[in-house]
This record gives C-alpha cells, sequence and structure tokens, in this order.
C-alpha cells in the first residue's frame, strides 16, 4: 500500500483504520479480527483518542499492538475524556449491541468513520481544559494504555472554540517532541469550525478534519490544505451520487498527501477500501 510522510519519521499508509467504534458500538471479537484484517492488507496507521469505547479503546488496541509498534503509526487526542459514569456502561454495551445487531443493515459502505461529536451535556464524556497541563496528563495516560513510549501523531480533540493558551501548548508540543514522546502535533476538528482556526492551520504538523467530495467545504479545503499533511475522517458523511471507491480515489488524487479514515469491521468492507488503497500509485 501507498504510505506518505505525515511528518519526519511518520510513513503513514494513505488508509487508516478508524478506532472510534471499538468497545462502543463494536464489540473486543469484531475489532480484534478487524485489526488484524487491517493490518494483513498493509494498512499501518491507527486512529485513537482517550474517549474512545468511552475510555476503554486505547487500551485494547495497546494491548493487541504490543509487538508490533515499529510497524504501525498511532494517532491519538486529547481534550476529551469519559467520565466515571462510563463505566457503569461497561457491563451493559454487549447488550446494546446485541440489539442493535437486530436491525437490518442497509447500507452498502462502511460504518461511522469517527464518533460524533460529544454534546454540550453528556454523561458519559467531559471536555478537559486545553492547557499544557492538562495536556501532559492526559498523553502519559494515553501512553501506559497504548502500551508505548511514544505517540507518532497527537492532536487536540475538536476544540469548541478558539484556543486560549495556544503558545503554551505549542511549546509543550516542541518539548514533547525533543523528548521523543511525539512525532507530529496535530489539530482535529470539524470543518464547521474551521473559520475559527484557519489563521492557526500553520502552527500543526498535521490537520484533522472531516472531508468528502461532496461536502459543501470540499473545494475551500482544496486551495488550503491540497498538498498538506492532513487525516480525513468521515468520507462518506455527504455521499450522495459517488460510490465509496470513488470517493476514496478522488481525495487521494486531490489531496496526495492525506490519510483517509474509515472505521471498517466487516471483512467486506476491509477487502474493498484496501482494494482500492492498494490501487494508488505512488506520486512521483
Amino acid at each position: 500500500m501507498r504510505t506518505i510522510e505525515l511528518a519526519p519519521n511518520v510513513k503513514s499508509s494513505i488508509l487508516g483504520f478508524g478506532c472510534a467504534p471499538i468497545l462502543g458500538a463494536i464489540g473486543g471479537k469484531v475489532a480484534d479480527r478487524a485489526i488484524g484484517l487491517a493490518l494483513d492488507g498493509g494498512v499501518n496507521h491507527f486512529d485513537i483518542a482517550r474517549s474512545y469505547g468511552y475510555g476503554e479503546a486505547e487500551a485494547f488496541l495497546g494491548k493487541y499492538l504490543a509487538g508490533r509498534r515499529e510497524q504501525v503509526v498511532i494517532a491519538s487526542k486529547f481534550g476529551i475524556q469519559a467520565t466515571w459514569k462510563a463505566g457503569l456502561m461497561r457491563p451493559i454495551k454487549p447488550l446494546v449491541r446485541a440489539l442493535k445487531s437486530r436491525k437490518p443493515v442497509t447500507s452498502s459502505c462502511s460504518a461511522p468513520e469517527i464518533a460524533p461529536p460529544v454534546p454540550r451535556k453528556d454523561p458519559f464524556h467531559e471536555r478537559i481544559p486545553l492547557t499544557p497541563e492538562a495536556m501532559l496528563r492526559s498523553l502519559e495516560k494515553s501512553l501506559r494504555a497504548l502500551r508505548t513510549d511514544y505517540l507518532d501523531v497527537f492532536s487536540i480533540h475538536e476544540p469548541t472554540g478558539e484556543l486560549q493558551y495556544l503558545e503554551p501548548l505549542l511549546e509543550a508540543a516542541e518539548s514533547l517532541k525533543k523528548q521523543g514522546k511525539i512525532r507530529a502535533w496535530g489539530l482535529a476538528f470539524d470543518w464547521a469550525e474551521a473559520k475559527v482556526h484557519t489563521p492557526i492551520f500553520n502552527r500543526f504538523d498535521v490537520l484533522q478534519f472531516n472531508n468528502s467530495p461532496e461536502a459543501a467545504h470540499y473545494q475551500e479545503a482544496l486551495d488550503l490544505r491540497r498538498d498538506a499533511a492532513n487525516i480525513f475522517f468521515s468520507p462518506f458523511r455527504t455521499r450522495q451520487s459517488q460510490s465509496p471507491s470513488d470517493v476514496l480515489k478522488q481525495l487521494w488524487a486531490d489531496f496526495p498527501s492525506s490519510v483517509v479514515l474509515c472505521s471498517m469491521f466487516s471483512p467486506e468492507h476491509i477487502a474493498a477500501n484496501v482494494k482500492v488503497a492498494n490501487s494508488q500509485r505512488p506520486v512521483t
């Protein structure tokens, strides 16, 4: 599979594995099989966050990837975390998944590529202060859960407004790079908030945002980020006339230095997406 250099020493497959549903909508057995199939297909990029799986997804991924660290790219985020109430969901999550599995599947494309934005009032998740101190505490928790000494990409997770402590955060990120705890510094956001963040795009190594050829903001994103390092989620959210394979092909053609995340948990979806990714030739 074609790889790109997201940042120095970060060579990522152009197709990434979105881990948002793990231990939430998707159970451990299904996730275990899907991760294995993705790795076998050449996917090496895994997108995770402190909040995913009601706070349990990082530890699940870390256990699976133990012994494979140098073969994979791990991108995690801070800014949203599970509350103590999320732990109450643990015994009933299998029941909820079982009930949902009885509903007929009508879509031919993959599952949602990232967890939906956290509502302002969510008893199971909370936003933490976006300060250097909170960032460092969150990073240490991520590193322990993921059983690694470093993250390839470490991003701010969906800030809801201007970053009040941007300069101290940037200083902390540069220090973490020098210490070898992170390799790239990123900002993950919904494009609906892009106007707030556009002035500071160049302060980050990588941007992560929702993008699809049929999205209203596609041309604007193309004008601003065509050759930059990006990670895209929700590529099929606004799909209307294009097939999933055509969506992926157009994203990779228009944004040659970008990773596209798919939360693909069925063997059929993994095989289909891997096939498209493997058809992409290196950019010359």
